[in-house]
């Protein structure tokens, strides 16, 4: 993980936060414990604050940045999908942003629900706890059942235990005819 101090404000970071290399955090952001960011994700907090909650998980490309009155908040035990964009926006705990969802500035959403893949939630709305958000324009297609959240709660277990599995697990290999042992060398 890259971390950088921008106007004299350094990021904080839990100790036991689980971070790919090329992972990037900038300025004014605080990452709870058990986070777990993956490759290629890049975390902002240069115009404004940006909060991560305990057992929260970041995937592959996801991208986080808030604005001077709109701070980004994740609550705790959120799970961000790949590619998700979110800017200025607050995620209530337990909830599940999907692949590629994009949330932009004051949008709210309540705890325990379900951001679906693809959708854009354009700047202000706030939704309830236990959303379904699907559909462009996105709208709420239902609330979530006690089954429901608890699958949206097994989705954030699986990523600490995943985390915890590379923590042992992973290492790298040096490929024949390659000087370094990581990809993107250019090569």
């Amino acid at each position: 993980m890259k971390t950088y101090s921008f106007q004299g404000v350094q990021p904080r970071i839990h100790p036991s936060v689980y971070a790919f290399d090329d992972v990037v955090v900038i300025g004014d952001v605080e990452i709870g414990a058990d986070v777990s960011l993956w490759p290629g994700v890049t975390v902002r907090g240069d115009k404004g604050p940006v909060r991560i909650g305990r057992g929260s998980n970041v995937q592959d490309h996801a991208m986080l940045h808030s604005d001077p009155d709109h701070p980004l908040v994740l609550g705790t035990d959120v799970t961000v999908a790949h590619g998700a964009l979110l800017h200025g926006c607050t995620i209530g705990a337990g909830t599940v942003v999907g692949i590629g969802a994009v949330v932009l500035n004051g949008v709210t959403v309540g705890e325990s629900s379900r951001i679906s893949a693809g959708v854009v939630l354009s700047a202000g709305p706030q939704y309830r706890p236990r959303s379904l958000i699907a559909g462009n324009p996105a709208s709420v297609l239902m609330t979530l059942s006690d089954s429901d959240v608890a699958v949206l709660d097994e989705t954030a277990a699986e990523y600490r235990e995943l985390a915890d599995r590379y923590r042992t697990r992973l290492r790298p290999v040096i490929l024949p005819g390659r000087e370094r042992p990581h990809a993107g060398s250019g090569a």
